[in-house]
């Protein structure tokens, strides 16, 4: 089952009745936008601080992914999980992460949510739903499984659990299991794959022989849905009916998003091997301008408003990275190494 962009907003959204249909798009869209003004700006700024030499480990920005990333985190609820990657960071903000805990993370400071034991992109809060990501490729979605059905055992009523792979994690052993043993319980979760065209350098030619993405939820009985995702309300429509579908209980959604990474797989990597054809195509799309150039033919904001978002965000990046700077580094002889047995990283143990 194949959903289109034809799809709406009415009856999706939190708290959206009848003939609000317009109005609450417009407030979702706009939103969403700012989250993807936050998104960008933080990541350009990480990448500015790695290039600085003030963040030693890898750098991973989500340029281009901002409108596909800020639908799950946006449309998710409070209690709802969600497992990000490693593009995701407008995702993290826009389902709740303080910018403090991305920065704190980033830049090493003893008061982030990993207490400074690991940079980057392995943070999370699990009792808020937010989890730590696990590098192995397709490895979260098997963790989103075990904690819904954790939840049903215990007779909790089920929430939505979504999770963030690119086309390359499709081809692991750990996205085929979970993704059967999903299908098999209908467990309400929603798998979303930004298919950026390269598995770091390894274009989809070298990855799959099927036609597209979405004929691989086929053979597993889910259901499935294409969409654009330079298109930030192809994204915001589509992302929405796969929630509600997995909520009512229409067991896992693959999401499947044609988009192109505009930057290398991290700031260490030149992306040179990208084909200059898919640049100036479609999927080349900066899905950020894409977003602007909509609400400003749609008369949603005017220039000056828009300018003064950009600005704000710029600010509250800049007051974040300066409060950090100031912040502890870990002390060795002060903090409790034992892994695991820390209580004060044990998060998850009220999450089942």
């Amino acid at each position: 089952m194949v959903q289109t962009a034809d799809s709406t907003l009415s009856g999706l959204l939190p708290g959206l009745a009848a003939g609000e249909e317009v109005s609450s798009f417009r407030d979702a869209y706009l939103k969403a936008f700012r989250w993807m003004l936050l998104g960008r700006t933080l990541d350009e700024k990480f990448a500015s601080l790695y290039r600085g030499g003030k963040i030693h480990g890898g750098v991973f920005i989500g340029r281009g992914q901002e409108a596909l990333s800020v639908s799950v985190g946006q449309l998710l609820r409070s209690e709802d999980i969600f497992a990000p990657l490693i593009r995701d960071l407008a995702g993290r903000l826009a389902f709740g992460e303080p910018i403090l805990d991305a920065v704190r993370n980033y830049l090493g400071s003893v008061l982030g949510p990993m207490r400074s034991r690991d940079g980057n992109v392995h943070r999370g809060r699990p009792r808020q739903g937010l989890l730590p990501m696990i590098s192995h490729l397709g490895a979260m979605i098997p963790v989103v499984n075990g904690m819904l059905l954790a939840r049903r055992f215990k007779g909790i009523p089920e929430s939505v659990g979504a999770t963030c792979i690119g086309e390359g994690g499709t081809s692991t052993g750990a996205f085929h299991e979970a993704i059967n043993q999903a299908a098999v319980e209908k467990l309400p979760l929603v798998l979303v794959i930004a298919n950026n065209e390269y598995a770091y350098s390894t274009p989809t030619s070298r990855q799959f022989a099927c036609r597209s993405l979405i004929d691989k939820a086929v053979g597993y009985g889910v259901e499935s849905h294409a969409l654009d995702g330079t298109d930030l309300g192809t994204c915001l429509k589509i992302m929405a009916r796969a929630i509600q579908r997995a909520r009512q209980g229409f067991g896992p959604q693959m999401v499947v998003a044609r988009l192109l990474r505009l930057c290398g797989h991290g700031e260490h990597d030149d992306s040179s091997y990208i084909d200059p054809k898919l640049k100036q195509s479609p999927s080349g799309r900066d899905c950020l301008k894409v977003a602007e150039d909509y609400l400003l033919r749609q008369r949603w904001a005017e220039p000056p408003v828009v300018e003064g978002w950009r600005n704000e965000v710029v600010q509250r990046v800049e007051e974040a990275v300066a409060k950090v700077q100031r912040e502890p580094g870990p002390d060795p002889y002060k903090e409790d190494w034992c892994p695991l047995a820390s209580k004060h990283l044990n998060d998850a143990q009220s999450q089942g």
